[in-house]
């Protein structure tokens, strides 16, 4: 959903969003509803975050849920991602203390209603941030996780995880995340791991 008028100003947007009652996001003077997410999209957003918490342990790093807003200073864009971890200081945007601006790792999970979203404009977002070094969706539906990669050339790569026996390996913060615990409690109705689509 997007509000009537035509375009908003991000001072705008904030302040609508301390008043609201759902949360929404910001996208170059648009202001977009966020859209519920289904059981499965809940149960693995909340796996994500425990497993990246546990994992991390000690090191000097923070997750953040969904609640936490991201500042995309490049393109005046403001999202809510399911997951964000941030090593050593956090970095605020000038004058807040809501809104992040220097994750290393993004993670999306993906549900019908927004999975193009996070695979195409979201991805052509979150490569502006020059932190961002992993930006890893999980799918819903399925089993199935995208990683994308920034290299130390600046490309971006991409690993494609099918099987529950697989493990996602999140470089930049040195941890490893079997697949089976990302969807612990998960049951889909059918397998389409087969599948060869990729974002």
């Amino acid at each position: 959903m997007i509000y009537p008028k035509t375009k908003y100003t991000p001072e705008e947007y904030l302040a609508r969003e301390a008043q609201a009652e759902y949360k929404s996001e910001y996208y170059d003077g648009e202001i977009r509803m966020m859209a519920g997410g289904s059981e499965d999209h809940s149960i693995i957003a909340g796996n994500v975050i425990t497993e990246l918490n546990l994992r991390l342990g000690s090191k000097p790093c923070r997750v953040y849920t969904s609640d936490m807003r991201l500042w995309i200073k490049r393109r005046g864009t403001y999202t809510y991602p399911d997951a964000m971890v941030i090593c050593g200081k956090t970095e605020f945007q000038t004058g807040r203390t809501d809104v992040v601006t220097n994750p290393i790792v993004i993670v999306e999970v993906l549900s019908p209603s927004t999975r193009e979203h996070d695979r195409i404009e979201k991805f052509a977002l979150y490569k502006q941030i020059e932190s961002l070094r992993e930006y890893v969706m999980v799918d819903s539906e399925r089993t199935v996780v995208f990683i994308l990669r920034r290299e130390p050339d600046s490309k971006w790569t991409i690993e494609i995880l099918m099987h529950p026996t697989d493990v996602l390996a999140l470089e930049s913060l040195e941890i490893e995340i079997p697949l089976e615990k990302l969807y612990a409690k998960v049951e889909f109705e059918t397998d389409t791991t087969k599948s060869s689509e990729t974002p």
